[in-house]
C-alpha cells in the first residue's frame, strides 16, 4: 500500500453519491483508495463494488437481509461486518483517512460522529448530520481539529467561493435551487402529483428521498440549516434563488457588492473530488462546460409563500436547538409515507409543520435528547398519517 494514498471509507457506497465517489477514486491513479464500503440492503451492488475495488471492509447494515444474502464471492481480503453499529467500527479504524459520509438521513449521524472523534477528515454529503445536530457536530469537529468538507454541490460551491475573501467580508450566501419539477405548478396541479412524477427530477439523478425533497423544496430548507452551521452564518444572511439550469451551484456576496459564484455542469463527481483532494485541485472525470455553445442562466427569487418548506428551514436555522432534528425526522417519515402511498404530496410539508409546532423545544439539547426527539417525530408523523 502506497503511504501517500488516501484511504477513503465510502459509507453509503451504493447510492448516487457513493457510486460517483467510487468513480472519482477509480480515476485517481492510486492516489485514493476505497478501504471500506457500506450499504443498507443493496447487497448485489455492494458485492460487485467489493469485487472491483477490493476494500478491507464492507458493511451491511440490514442484519436480517445480510444473513440471507450469499457473500461467497466476497474477496478473501475483505472482511464483512453486519449491523448499523459496524459503521461506527469502520469509521473509527486507524487506517481510514477520509470518511465520505454519503448515507441518506439521520442514519449517517453516528458514524460521522465516531469519525470526528477519531480525527478523520469528513467529506460530508449527509446534510442531515448538521441539520439534526449542527451545533454539537461542529463543536466536536473544532475540539478534535477535524475538517468537515462539504460534498453537497451548493455547499461545496459556497466553500469554494469563500476562498475569495475573509469571513468578516461576507455579506450573504445565496443557495441556488432548480425549483424541482413542479416549480410552475398551480395549487390544484400539485394536488394531483403522483409518486412517479415526484421522482422525475429535471436535472439531477438522485435517490428517491432526496428527489422528493427537491420537489417539495425541503431539500433546500435542510440546506439552509446545514449552511447555518457549516459556515457559522446567521439565517438572515442566507438567501435562496431559483436557478433552473443548475449550472451556478451557489454564490457568495461580499460587503463591497462583489458576487463570487462557482459554476459547472451538474455533475456530483466535481464536488466529491474537490473534497477528497482538498486543498489541491486535480484533473478529473467530471463533465466540463462547453464554451463553444451559447447558453443562458436564469435566476428568480424563491418565495416562501410558494415554497412553504423554506419557511420551516429558516425557522429552524434561527431557532437552533432541537428544531432541526425534529424537522429532519418528520420529513424523512413523511416522505417515506408519501412513497408508500400513505400521504399525498401536498401533505408532506404540513405534516412536518404540525410535528415541529407541537414538539417541546430544547434550546441546548444533548445528543441523546436529539436521538429521542428523532424517534418521537417519526412516531408523530405515523399518528398524523393514520389520523
Amino acid at each position: 500500500m502506497n503511504p501517500s494514498t488516501k484511504q477513503v471509507a465510502v459509507l453509503g457506497s451504493t447510492g448516487s453519491i457513493g457510486t460517483s465517489g467510487l468513480e472519482v477514486i477509480e480515476a485517481s491513479n492510486g492516489r485514493l483508495q476505497a478501504i471500506a464500503l457500506s450499504a443498507h440492503s443493496q447487497f448485489d451492488r455492494l458485492l460487485a463494488q467489493a469485487i472491483h475495488h477490493r476494500p478491507r471492509w464492507v458493511v451491511a447494515t440490514d442484519q436480517e437481509a445480510a444473513e440471507r444474502f450469499d457473500w461467497s464471492l466476497l474477496p478473501g481480503q475483505t472482511k464483512l461486518l453486519v449491523g448499523p453499529e459496524a459503521l461506527v467500527e469502520v469509521a473509527s479504524q486507524a487506517e481510514v483517512d477520509i470518511v465520505l459520509a454519503a448515507i441518506v438521513g439521520s442514519a449517517g449521524l453516528a458514524s460521522t460522529w465516531a469519525a470526528i472523534e477519531h480525527k478523520k477528515t469528513i467529506a460530508l454529503a449527509n446534510k442531515e448530520t448538521l441539520v439534526a445536530a449542527g451545533r454539537l457536530v461542529t463543536q466536536l469537529a473544532q475540539e478534535h481539529q477535524v475538517a468537515i468538507l462539504p460534498v453537497d454541490s451548493e455547499h461545496s460551491a459556497i466553500f469554494q467561493a469563500l476562498q475569495a475573501g475573509s469571513q468578516s467580508e461576507v455579506e450573504r450566501i445565496i443557495l441556488t435551487a432548480s425549483g424541482g419539477p413542479f416549480r410552475e405548478f398551480s395549487p390544484q396541479q400539485l394536488k394531483q402529483v403522483t409518486v412517479a412524477e415526484a421522482l422525475e427530477h429535471p436535472v439531477w439523478d438522485m435517490g428517491p428521498k432526496i428527489t422528493v425533497d427537491s420537489a417539495t423544496m425541503m431539500n433546500k430548507a435542510l440546506e439552509i440549516i446545514e449552511a447555518r452551521w457549516l459556515f457559522d452564518i446567521e439565517a438572515e444572511r442566507i438567501s435562496v434563488a431559483i436557478h433552473p439550469q443548475s449550472v451556478v451551484h451557489s454564490m457568495v456576496e461580499f460587503v463591497d457588492g462583489s458576487v463570487v459564484a462557482q459554476m459547472s455542469p451538474p455533475d456530483m463527481r466535481l464536488p466529491i473530488q474537490y473534497a477528497l483532494y482538498y486543498p489541491e485541485r486535480v484533473p478529473g472525470v467530471a463533465n466540463r462546460q462547453d464554451w463553444s455553445r451559447g447558453f443562458s442562466l436564469e435566476f428568480q427569487p424563491a418565495e416562501v409563500e410558494r415554497f412553504p418548506a423554506l419557511k420551516l428551514g429558516y425557522e429552524c436555522a434561527r431557532a437552533g436547538g432541537s428544531s432541526g432534528a425534529v424537522l429532519n425526522a418528520a420529513n424523512e417519515a413523511a416522505v417515506g409515507a408519501f412513497l408508500a402511498g400513505e400521504l399525498h404530496f401536498t401533505e408532506i410539508v404540513p405534516a412536518c409543520r404540525g410535528v415541529l409546532d407541537t414538539h417541546s423545544f430544547i434550546s441546548d439539547p444533548t445528543l441523546d435528547q436529539l436521538l429521542e426527539l428523532d424517534q418521537w417525530a417519526r412516531e408523530e408523523v405515523s399518528r398524523w398519517v393514520c389520523a
